[in-house]
């Protein structure tokens, strides 16, 4: 059973749930590969939902999105710990998370990459922008404790075109 949410209905869960980490989802000519997210925002830009999802170079996550231009974020409502640590650790390139995690996926509603099929809060976007992090953009501290390897992120400006709740 889904229920469609409002923006002020997922903006509000999303901003209480972000923290406690989150699925981004992605594929591509048959690849489906997901990762556990603990950074992201909802937002108002160009006079759309947009949801921004950070994703380091070296992640497998961003050659999908690269090629999809599209991903589904699933923010749990129920206990996910186990599923959450193997998709943060491992890589999908190595791996098929989702079956080494035991989840589940369903068809998107509005878009072709899957959700997780959990009970949670469930994002679909179709990406409308991207940029990748400037290291001399950034606050000295932030380069020290977040980026000593050089591994950047790169932003993709998500407009969500569906955003509802899964049982």
């Amino acid at each position: 059973m889904t229920t469609q949410l409002t923006y002020a209905q997922y903006a509000a869960e999303t901003a209480e749930l972000i923290p406690k980490n989150a699925f981004m989802t992605t594929a591509h000519s048959g690849k489906i590969n997901t990762m556990t997210i603990g950074w992201g925002s909802v937002g108002i830009i160009w006079r759309k939902p947009i949801f921004t999802a950070l994703v380091r170079q070296s992640r497998f996550t961003k050659e999908l999105v690269e090629k999809s231009g599209e991903f589904t974020i699933t923010l749990p409502l129920a206990d996910m710990k186990e599923a959450l640590a193997l998709c943060g650790t491992k890589s999908g390139r190595d791996m098929d998370k989702i079956a080494a995690a035991n989840l589940k996926l369903a068809d998107g509603q509005a878009v072709a990459t899957p959700i997780i099929a959990a009970p949670g809060l469930q994002l679909e976007c179709k990406v409308v922008y991207k940029q990748t992090m400037l290291p001399e953009n950034l606050d000295a501290n932030y380069q020290a404790n977040c980026y000593a390897d050089g591994d950047y992120h790169t932003m993709y400006f998500g407009e969500i075109v569906a955003a509802y709740k899964t049982e």
